[in-house]
């Protein structure tokens, strides 16, 4: 049975959220607080946390920080706003989705399933992938640029592995999505918008370039 570390300090939305969850077939464990959060993740190592970003004593981003400097747990962040900024900087820091409250239950749940089906080793295994002097490793899900190791997070991996698989070829957002979410993953393009950013950075000037195709999606072209 899974087990999914619920991190919220309203209690009505905990309920809802246990209900639902141990109603799908989950363990859940609860924290009302950050640090007590980064405790029970350390000492239980659930299999995906739910993380509210207001929260006392330490708030859901340094809760999330916490968390991805020790494993690569899924996180799912709730945010009460109803703007951009808080699901940017949680994706920024790792986070594996979002979630808008108000929401639906059944929704969150689907979420859940999709992700949790996605790291349970359904990656797409196969030869190594060459885009001029990037080389990529599925089955040791390794990024090699040039003679330096590029560390990725795990979507960070499956994102570009997709889009290396193809080089040049316009994927759009939705395709990457179920590529490398899952085919019922009912997430927002916008994760898929993060993520590509983050792997600019850590790829850098030398690397192939993953160029925007407006209105559309992403392709990647190899670099000089």
């Amino acid at each position: 049975m899974k087990t999914i570390l619920v991190v919220d300090d309203a209690p009505n939305i905990v309920e809802l959220v246990r209900l639902y969850l141990e109603g799908a077939g989950y363990a859940t464990v609860v924290a009302t607080d950050g640090p007590t959060a980064v405790d029970l993740h350390r000492r239980l190592r659930p299999d995906l946390v739910i993380l509210d970003v207001m929260l006392p004593g330490m708030d859901g981003f340094e809760v999330c920080r916490a968390i991805r400097r020790e494993t690569d747990t899924p996180v799912i962040m709730l945010t009460a706003r109803t703007d951009d900024v808080d699901a940017i900087v949680g994706l920024e820091l790792g986070a594996d989705d979002y979630v808008t409250k108000p929401f639906n239950p059944r929704a969150l749940v689907a979420r859940v399933k999709a992700i949790l089906r996605r790291t349970d080793g359904t990656v797409r295994l196969g030869r190594p992938i060459e885009v001029g002097s990037l080389r990529i490793d599925p089955r040791r899900r390794e990024v090699v640029l040039g003679d330096v190791i590029v560390e990725l997070r795990g979507r960070e991996f499956d994102l570009l592995a997709a889009l290396a698989r193809d080089p040049g070829v316009v994927m759009s957002r939705d395709a990457l999505l179920e590529d490398v979410w899952g085919t019922d993953f009912p997430g927002e393009t916008r994760t898929v918008d993060v993520h590509v950013s983050e792997i600019r950075k850590k790829l850098g000037p030398d690397g192939p370039v993953i160029e925007s195709v407006r209105g559309i999606g992403y392709r990647l072209v190899p670099g000089a």
